[in-house]
């Protein structure tokens, strides 16, 4: 018997693409010779380079239906057994449906992140683990896959890894830690003056004396990254403009990171990189890094636990000192019990 055509949905963003990945390998280690597509919005389609997992990465603009009208066509051309919806939208739901795939899986009404995204599937899925990774891999299993190794095949290319090391030269660095303030909503980020004061405590520590600070930053937040080099004073961290798949390659050489919830940080646990994470409103043990070995800093009351995209720093976040996530390193790195 053939095996299946299956169609993949997760269309964004970093971390949740990320957190898409062990769910793709697990069906691709049920169904070798089926072939398996991930439509994904062109933005983050890098991060699908190389993917051995995957026969095609087709990408799609959302905001263009022009172009959301001439990849249906192409996705219906490919005649897709299933599709398997990870996102739990309106539009990846629909995206799903007018694919062509008979049989539709996602997440039942009360785990899509539109409840009325379940109505456009055949099948719903209501998950029971906590972690995201792991609710996507109940999805693959309702579609077939068994319970294996979680695996994160992120392939880093290398010319961007060229260009990572021309820039770090460029700037006299050979060991280094990455920073990463931003993460989409201001509530679930921590202040930039507490990154520059972070960043001058841990090159004051012995054992990352030889180390150097880089500052990541997504588009538009160059003022961010700034605001981090001023409060570090002096010899700071640096900061060079980042493509994702420079941006790849230059988490997977870092010492380690440190970070609010954001993609930058899931993409250094997918990496192997140790991290730390800085977690308020929303609940590790659903978002957290997937990684019994990496720390995550939070001091939220329960009902902090908010998920609300908010425009200013919370409580929860601003209730996180820097001698919090210096003790965190330090114990990440094994400088400390």
């Amino acid at each position: 018997m053939a095996e299946p055509r299956i169609l993949i949905v997760r269309l964004s963003s970093l971390g949740d693409v990320v957190h898409t990945l062990p769910a793709v390998h697990a069906l691709r280690a049920a169904f070798p010779a089926a072939e398996i597509d991930w439509l994904v919005e062109a933005r983050w389609a890098p991060l699908l380079a190389g993917n051995p997992d995957l026969n095609a990465v087709v990408k799609i603009s959302t905001r263009s239906w022009r172009d959301v009208c001439a990849t249906v066509k192409r996705l219906r051309r490919r005649r897709y057994d299933l599709a398997v919806d990870f996102q739990g939208l309106y539009k990846s739901a629909l995206l799903a449906r007018v694919a062509g795939a008979a049989q539709r899986i996602g997440f039942a009404p009360g785990a899509a992140r539109e409840r009325g995204a379940a109505v456009f599937y055949t099948q719903r899925v209501e998950p029971r683990a906590r972690h995201v990774v792991e609710q996507n891999l109940e999805l693959a299993a309702a579609a077939g896959a068994r319970a294996g190794p979680c695996c994160f095949p992120i392939q880093l290319a290398a010319d961007a890894q060229l260009r990572v090391r021309q820039q770090l030269a460029a700037h006299g660095v050979q060991k280094y830690f990455v920073l990463s303030p931003g993460g989409g909503w201001r509530s679930k980020c921590w202040p930039a003056e507490r990154y520059g004061e972070l960043y001058r405590r841990l090159v004051a520590l012995p054992a990352l004396a030889d180390c150097r600070g880089v500052v990541n930053a997504g588009p538009g937040e160059r003022d961010l990254a700034e605001a981090v080099q001023r409060a570090a004073g002096a010899e700071g961290p640096v900061w060079f403009p980042l493509e994702l798949p420079e941006l790849a390659a230059l988490v997977a050489g870092a010492e380690f990171l440190v970070s609010g919830d954001s993609g930058p940080l899931h993409l250094a646990v997918a990496l192997g990189v140790p991290v730390v994470g800085l977690y308020g409103p929303t609940d590790p043990a659903r978002n957290g890094p997937f990684s019994a070995a990496d720390i995550v800093v939070r001091k939220a009351r329960p009902d902090e636990t908010s998920y609300r995209r908010g425009k200013h720093y919370s409580a929860a976040m601003l209730a996180i000192s820097v001698e919090d996530v210096v003790a965190a390193v330090e114990r990440r790195l094994g400088l400390r019990l």
